[in-house]
């Protein structure tokens, strides 16, 4: 994990004072510690007949699809609205600073098929907490959710059903 963790920039007061950004953008950059990122977010969900992967847009999709990849599963992006074509399902959720949906198309997902949900960042909870739903309303189930980073202080752990495994590679 020392060699990921050296990849994630730390950036001081951005996007406001107060806050430490972490940028995943070295990481991406990095061949070697992208392999390795994802080869650390696909060893626990090994031989868990995961299914599909859902990424949640827009880094999500990064490390969904090659993790799926990886996973020897299909890949399903889950949208902020309006970026995919009719019939969709949504769920809405709120922000700290107002709300947002995400969307799936209806049959993106088989009733029962396995689903590992990822993201780069576990923050408040919101987007992974309305992903899991979104997940649950298109019947499959839910195997877990992987994220490269934790942002611990912010609690959104506790966001998550409680019966959903959450990997985290790094914790702040």
């Amino acid at each position: 994990m020392k060699q990921i963790e050296a990849l994630i920039r730390a950036v001081p007061d951005f996007p406001q004072p107060g806050v430490v950004f972490r940028d995943i953008t070295p990481l991406l950059a990095d061949a070697g510690g992208f392999a390795r990122c994802v080869d650390a977010l696909a060893e626990p969900w090994q031989g868990s007949e995961v299914q599909a992967v859902c990424g949640i847009e827009s880094r999500g999709f990064i490390f969904g699809a090659a993790l799926a990849q990886k996973l020897h599963a299909g890949f399903v992006p889950l949208r902020k609205p309006n970026k995919l074509p009719p019939p969709v399902v949504s769920v809405d959720y709120a922000l700290e600073y107002g709300k947002d949906r995400l969307e799936a198309r209806n049959d993106a997902l088989r009733p029962g098929e396995r689903v590992l949900i990822v993201d780069d960042v576990l923050a408040t909870g919101g987007t992974l907490d309305a992903a899991c739903r979104l997940v649950d309303m298109l019947g499959a189930v839910r195997v877990g959710v992987s994220v490269v980073i934790e942002l611990e202080a912010l609690q959104g752990r506790q966001r998550l059903p409680g019966d959903t495994p959450l990997h985290a590679l790094l914790r702040y």
